[in-house]
C-alpha cells in the first residue's frame, strides 16, 4: 500500500471529516501477545496462558486491548505521510473503546478519519478517529480518537 501524502496542513485542513486512510491486515501473533505481556507485566492468562484461554467464552487467548490500542502508531505511519516537522508527539486521546476481542491469530486493520486540525503555538493539533476492524467481524475491535501535536519551529 502506498501512502496518503500530505503536502502542507492546507490540504490537511480540506480532509477534516474525511477517512483519508485505510492500512493494510496485519496478523496479531501469540508471539506479540506475549512480548506485549513482558513488557506490561500483563500476564493474566486469558492473554498468555492458551490451555486455559481454550476453555474461556473467547475460545483461545486474546489480544491485549492496550496491545490492539498501540498498533496504532504502526498503522499511523505506514497509510499517512504528513508534512515535514521539527517535532511531532502524542497529546492524548478522546475516547477509547475495545468493542470486540482480537483472538490469537486473527487479522487487524485500520480506517483513519481526520477529525480535526487546529492550531496551536508553534504547530497543530491534530485529531483523528481510528477504527481498528477485525477481519470477519462487523464489530471493529476498537475505536479510538487520537489527538498529536506538530511542532514546526
Amino acid at each position: 500500500m502506498s501512502k496518503v501524502q500530505f503536502r502542507d496542513v492546507n490540504e490537511l485542513r480540506q480532509r477534516i471529516g474525511q477517512e483519508v486512510a485505510v492500512s493494510d491486515w496485519m496478523t496479531v501473533t501469540q508471539e506479540r501477545i506475549n512480548q506485549f505481556a513482558a513488557a506490561t507485566d500483563d500476564h493474566q492468562w486469558i492473554h498468555v496462558d492458551r490451555k486455559r484461554a481454550a476453555d474461556s467464552p473467547f475460545g483461545g487467548t486474546i489480544a491485549h486491548g492496550f496491545l490492539t490500542l498501540s498498533l496504532i502508531p504502526h498503522f499511523m505511519h505506514t497509510t499517512i505521510a504528513l508534512p515535514s516537522a521539527k517535532m511531532s508527539v502524542n497529546y492524548g486521546l478522546n475516547k477509547v473503546r475495545f468493542t470486540s476481542p482480537v483472538r490469537s491469530g486473527k487479522r487487524v486493520r485500520a480506517r483513519i478519519a481526520l477529525l480535526n486540525v487546529e492550531d496551536v503555538p508553534g504547530g497543530q493539533q491534530l485529531s483523528w478517529k481510528i477504527t481498528i476492524e477485525l477481519e470477519g467481524s462487523e464489530k471493529p475491535a476498537c475505536v479510538a480518537e487520537t489527538i498529536g501535536r506538530r511542532y514546526d519551529q
